[in-house]
């Protein structure tokens, strides 16, 4: 099973018990100005494959927590889209 898939799957009760309030919310989520900014700083550090081991520790740990706001955003896209078709 790919992680993607393992990772919906373990976060899909958290997504049946979104209210619609709460999606709205999470699908709102950004990360602040100086996360992003590290992020970004830590992305260019990668792409010139300057990373040093603790760099590429907290990058991939950032990449990680990204990818779990993301399926937490695509369930809260279909609680919302589940309210509108009602």
């Amino acid at each position: 099973m790919v992680a993607t898939e393992l990772l919906d799957r373990i976060l899909d009760p958290v997504g049946r018990a979104l209210s619609p309030e709460a999606a709205r919310e999470l699908i709102a989520m950004r990360a602040d100005p100086q996360t992003q900014e590290r992020i970004d700083r830590l992305a260019d550090l990668a792409n010139e494959g300057a990373l040093s081991c603790e760099e590429r520790s907290e990058y991939e740990s950032l990449i990680a927590a990204a990818g779990v706001v993301a399926v937490l955003q695509a369930k809260a896209r279909l609680v919302i889209e589940g309210n509108s078709a009602v």
